[in-house]
């Protein structure tokens, strides 16, 4: 170990928290203990021959005394009782000799003087060698054998005064006891430097590194070793710290990957790679910061919206796979077709966003929207050896012309997408203000409606539905009308279902307004058959209510609560819904169809259907859209599909209804071709159910009713 080891080792020992670790603690109380067991086993053994040698030194003193050459000249004259003589007092005047008794080899005592020993006779026969017994009361017995005195005939047991030597045992003792005590504090620190030194210091120095880097894994305040590994501890400790630094690499690694995806899935969108709409207002803002130009004027910016049109259909009919192709295909071709100023972001499922520079060589926003739109549409996107033509409705707003706020621009922008698709798709508006009041309208149109839903705003008129070869009132349509309360004399005015109905439609309010109509339709006509009026109630089933909520258990709901036959309910839903999910229609029809209700095509003609399909519907009736009727005696080709449909109508088993018969020309016209049934204002208005109650009990049942009256 070089110096600067040695050193490092003992700076590190006095390193507060070396001393303030419980190990160290226990490590010191551990050795000490230990130490001063080892040393007290040591003691006492010493002791134990000690005591052993103090004795023997007695026991010769005695034993030379008795066998002093007074005595061994008395039994060598064959004097039988040596301790008679003078000399006999050689014992008394011995030092410590408190007293003593002398026995024959029969055990018969020969002599005693002062403290009798309560030695016994059992205790000579099996004596060998000298026996001491400390009785506690300051005096030691020893026995002295025959044997001992090279086979005299006696026994002596002497009683000794053992004071002093008692002292001297414990002055020994005590000093002993402190030696120990100081030899096992000095042994402990001794080992405790050393152990310190090559186990404890690094152990707790790798425990402080350890705590440390657990406070901050990411950055940790560790020491440097202060010494070279030359042991297997000292290896561990630099192993440790290389785990430590690298943990400290890989956390700072990772964490920075994470905060890299992070930032990436919340502000690129993950299927095309492109900014998000988060990303994209924050890149308006900063252009919106460094507007001013260094002229002093703002830079002006253009801001499209695209929506690809009727995508769903190609998700619903090619898959999801196809679809996100697409999508590519439709980031990758605006991005690599714009300028490298421009931003192109992927905004919703089908939508996206783009803002550019309006440089000198491009007069206005719309030059750009014309420039995205020929970008998609001009060329089809092929997608597994098949092409796909798209195309999309866009809107255009400039800031700072259209509003100074970025993210109001952006808004106006949406604006101005969603009059290109109220206007029939494929196209392109700018934003202007009106769009806005529109939207403003219509926010307020929705949270009027919503009011009226719960305030019983809403009411039902009914239109009369004619036989047209017998005159009879066979049914009756279901009409929704909404009175608005306002301040105006009248105090208030009925809002066109034109207006109401589509907003309801798109914010999904039809379904409960269609469970209203349902509900309240079936009551109404529960009335007129106590009435004796057994017509039939036509209601209308929007495509939402259709697809979105149980229309199957509805119906059944409301037709055991309101007690009406099931044949006297007509459910009228028109055949674009019918469309939309051929396999699902066919599904609920059936399961309507089962109920006992009546089902008809409303409009029918205006969209499209498949005649395979229309042959699996289980449904009773055509109804012809009234803009065929109004026309027909003017145009020809409304004349020649209105014959169609009653043909295919007819060719199918089904019943023909037309709407829209407004005189006696129209109803002519129907009955050479051979319709069924007739509703419009011939025969009367939408009214009230108290008023079309008073048309049942007036009419007569002739239609020449109707001619007189016109």
């Amino acid at each position: 170990m070089n110096d600067q080891s040695k050193s490092g080792r003992k700076s590190l020992l006095f390193k507060s928290y070396v001393w303030k670790s419980k190990i160290t603690w226990r490590l010191a109380f551990v050795t000490f203990l230990t130490l001063l067991f080892m040393q007290v086993v040591f003691i006492g053994a010493y002791f134990v021959k000690f005591e052993s040698y103090h004795n023997a030194q007695i026991f010769n003193m005695l034993k030379n005394e008795v066998i002093s050459s007074a005595v061994m000249d008395n039994m060598i004259d064959g004097a039988i009782n040596p301790f008679e003589t003078k000399d006999g007092d050689a014992f008394k005047r011995s030092p410590n000799v408190l007293g003593y008794r002398a026995y024959d080899i029969t055990f018969e005592v020969l002599d005693e003087y002062g403290k009798v020993t309560g030695l016994n006779a059992d205790l000579f026969r099996t004596a060998e060698g000298y026996k001491q017994v400390v009785t506690g009361d300051g005096y030691v017995d020893v026995l002295i054998t025959a044997q001992d005195l090279n086979d005299l005939p006696f026994y002596i047991a002497f009683r000794l005064d053992s004071t002093e030597w008692s002292k001297g045992r414990l002055q020994e003792t005590t000093e002993n006891a402190g030696l120990l005590l100081g030899l096992s504090l000095a042994s402990t620190l001794i080992i405790l430097m050393f152990i310190g030194s090559w186990l404890l210091v690094p152990t707790l120095f790798l425990s402080e590194n350890l705590r440390k880097a657990s406070l901050n894994p990411e950055k940790p305040e560790i020491d440097d070793y202060p010494y070279k590994a030359d042991d297997e501890i000292g290896t561990a400790v630099l192993t440790v710290q290389s785990l430590i630094r690298q943990n400290a690499d890989n956390i700072s690694r990772i964490k920075s990957a994470a905060q890299d995806q992070i930032h990436k899935l919340a502000y690129y969108d993950t299927l095309t790679g492109l900014p998000n709409r988060i990303l994209f207002l924050q890149k308006l803002a900063e252009l919106a910061r460094s507007a001013m130009n260094e002229d002093g004027q703002v830079r002006r910016w253009a801001v499209i919206t695209i929506d690809l049109d009727h995508f769903k259909d190609v998700n619903d009919t090619m898959g999801h796979n196809i679809g996100d192709a697409i999508l590519r295909g439709v980031g990758k071709r605006l991005a690599s077709a714009l300028p490298d100023t421009a931003v192109v972001a992927r905004t919703g499922e089908d939508e996206y966003a783009i803002t550019v520079p309006m440089v000198t060589s491009i007069t206005n926003a719309k030059e750009i929207g014309e420039r995205i739109q020929n970008v998609i549409r001009n060329e089809p996107f092929k997608v597994f050896n098949e092409n796909f033509q798209i195309r999309c409705s866009i809107g255009v707003a400039t800031y700072p012309d259209d509003a100074s706020d970025p993210e109001q621009v952006l808004k106006n922008a949406d604006i101005a997408l969603n009059r290109a698709k109220e206007d029939g798709r494929d196209t392109i508006r700018e934003y202007v203000e009106d769009f806005d009041r529109a939207v403003q309208l219509r926010f307020q149109m929705l949270r009027d409606l919503r009011d009226a839903l719960e305030e019983e705003q809403l009411t039902l008129h009914f239109q009369p539905q004619l036989d047209l070869k017998t005159g009879e009132v066979i049914g009756a349509e279901a009409l929704l009308r909404w009175w608005r309360p306002d301040d105006s004399e009248q105090g208030g005015t009925y809002i066109s279902p034109g207006l109401f109905v589509p907003i309801a439609e798109q914010s999904g309010l039809i379904v409960p307004i269609g469970e209203f109509v349902l509900r309240n339709a079936c009551r109404t006509a529960k009335t007129w058959h106590d009435k004796g009026h057994n017509v039939r109630i036509a209601v209308n089933v929007s495509g939402a209510q259709f697809h979105q909520s149980d229309v199957v258990a509805l119906t059944k709901e409301v037709l055991e609560e309101t007690g009406i036959p099931p044949k006297y309910l007509e459910l009228e839903v028109t055949e674009s819904v019918f469309m939309d999910d051929v396999e699902f229609t066919i599904e609920t029809l059936m399961k309507l169809n089962q109920i006992g209700v009546e089902l008809a095509i409303d409009d029918f003609g205006t969209g499209y259907s498949s005649l395979s399909y229309l042959r699996q519907f289980p449904i009773d009736r055509l109804k012809i859209d009234q803009s065929f009727i109004r026309n027909a005696l003017q145009d020809e080709d409304d004349a020649a599909i209105t014959k169609t449909i009653i043909s295919l109508g007819h060719s199918l088993n089904l019943k023909v209804i037309a709407e829209g018969v407004e005189d006696y020309e129209h109803e002519e016209f129907l009955l050479r071709e051979g319709c069924d049934e007739v509703q419009g204002y011939r025969y009367s208005r939408p009214v009230p159910a108290d008023q079309f109650m008073e048309f049942l009990e007036t009419y007569n049942g002739d239609l020449e009713h109707f001619k007189k009256q016109a």
